[in-house]
């Protein structure tokens, strides 16, 4: 099983985004500071700004939540989810794009993490 960290500004808020619209489940959470999603072999620890991993580096910066590094969520029907959750206010980077692979968009969850969303051929 993969495992990728996200830094976000709401662990709770972004729990209900992960289990609520793209098919995770909840499998441990540590109050506001920390939570453990999983989706098949993928689990998503998700760090708020309590949890060790938001502490500030040696050399003062601070990790935060955003930026292009992404998770891939893969989809049955890329349409008709994203229609949903435009329809739920989801924030969206782009339109879809083709690639020689597939179809893909990328979406941010509230606090900014891409998540890409992609439709194999």
């Amino acid at each position: 099983m993969a495992t990728v960290r996200y830094l976000v500004k709401d662990v709770g808020e972004a729990v209900a985004f992960y289990t609520g619209h793209l098919g995770f489940g909840l499998k441990q959470q540590f109050g506001p500071a920390m939570a453990i999603l999983t989706r098949q072999d993928l689990a998503l620890w998700l760090a708020g700004p309590a949890a060790s991993a938001a502490r500030a580096m040696p050399d003062g910066r601070t990790p935060e939540p955003g930026g292009w590094n992404r998770i891939v969520v893969e989809v049955e029907d890329l349409a008709a989810l994203v229609a949903g959750l435009r329809g739920q206010g989801v924030r969206f980077r782009n339109d879809v794009i083709e690639g020689p692979g597939g179809r893909q968009i990328l979406c941010e969850d509230p606090s900014g993490n891409v998540v890409e969303l992609f439709e194999a051929r």
